[in-house]
């Protein structure tokens, strides 16, 4: 496979990715999937913006989650966002005390 195909296939991948979490799974909450895979919506938009900036393209985190959430986040925590469980933050707080000081 060559290059520009892989990196066709890639983003196609992340734009399908993008489609379900967006579309098809607003249920699922930020904090889950960080308890649960590590990441969120909000480290796809991050990744991003990075990838934008280490191009040259200036982009802010505002403007990165715009683009990724298709909205601005304060559409998308009235629309969709609910408040942690206990549970949820005790988990999130777990998971980060296990993981500091790895990288992403």
């Amino acid at each position: 496979m060559d290059n520009q195909t892989r990196i066709e296939l890639e983003a196609a991948a992340f734009r399908t990715l993008r489609e379900h979490l967006m579309e098809k799974r607003t249920d699922v909450q930020n904090i889950d999937m960080m308890n649960l895979a590590g990441f969120c919506r909000n480290c796809l938009s991050r990744w991003y913006q990075e990838a934008a900036n280490e191009r040259g393209i200036e982009m802010s985190k505002d403007e990165a989650r715009e683009i990724f959430y298709g909205m601005t986040m304060h559409e998308w925590k009235a629309n969709y966002q609910t408040d942690a469980s206990g549970d949820q933050k005790a988990a999130f707080d777990k998971s980060f005390a296990e993981n500091v000081g790895k990288k992403d």
